[in-house]
């Protein structure tokens, strides 16, 4: 489990005041989510949700008082439907019940109203370019003067959980943090890591003819 701020977050702040990973993409965490994601098999969420759960005790000394917002990054629309499920979605709601404080689980608070093009291949500024404008706030009245933790399964430069924090802060967020169940890494054993749900599509093709 790790929280340190890596090239790209230092040379490129992000929009989250900290983030934090249950372990690395690889191996049998990155088997584990790609069985939910892609086979379907949905009871993997509560692992998942339990390690995500860890993530984000790790943040929990900086949270101060009040109840948080726990908010997945969402899925487009199409997606969704064509999968049928949210995976960051079905994991927050295992984490819930793992974390040992009382949050508020917002899963419909944040639309992503437009689909993006695969970040594979896509350079830091042409990935930030990707998302920009991608989600909205549903409700702003909710997240005026709150303190919330962006969730998803898989952060690689943090371009999108990162693009969630912008707009939140911009529907009045007090404060925003981001958690994940594992970190990629550009140059590890995968031929490029995966953020994106469409990035991950590609990544999962390569998985299977190889």
């Amino acid at each position: 489990m790790g929280s340190g701020q890596c090239v790209n977050c230092r040379e490129h702040p992000p929009e989250f005041e900290r983030a934090a990973s249950f372990g690395e993409y690889r191996d049998h965490l990155r088997g584990l989510i790609h069985l939910l994601k892609y086979e379907r098999v949905t009871p993997a969420a509560r692992p998942l949700g339990k390690m995500l759960a860890q993530a984000i005790s790790e943040l929990q000394p900086s949270f101060g008082e009040g109840k948080l917002l726990l908010v997945p990054v969402p899925l487009h629309r199409n997606r969704s439907r064509a999968r049928g499920f949210n995976q960051a979605e079905l994991i927050a709601h295992a984490a819930m019940k793992a974390i040992g404080r009382e949050l508020e689980f917002a899963p419909e608070l944040l639309i992503r109203k437009r689909e993006t093009i695969s970040q594979v291949g896509l350079s830091r500024e042409e990935r930030i370019e990707n998302m920009r404008d991608a989600f909205r706030v549903r409700d702003s009245r909710r997240v005026r003067g709150r303190s919330v933790i962006v969730v998803d399964d898989v952060m690689t430069t943090g371009t999108t959980v990162s693009e969630c924090a912008r707009v939140l802060q911009q529907a009045g967020a007090k404060r925003v943090w981001a958690a994940t169940v594992a970190r990629a890494f550009h140059g590890a054993d995968l031929p490029q890591a995966a953020e994106d749900d469409q990035q991950e599509e590609v990544e999962a093709a390569h998985s299977a003819s190889s």
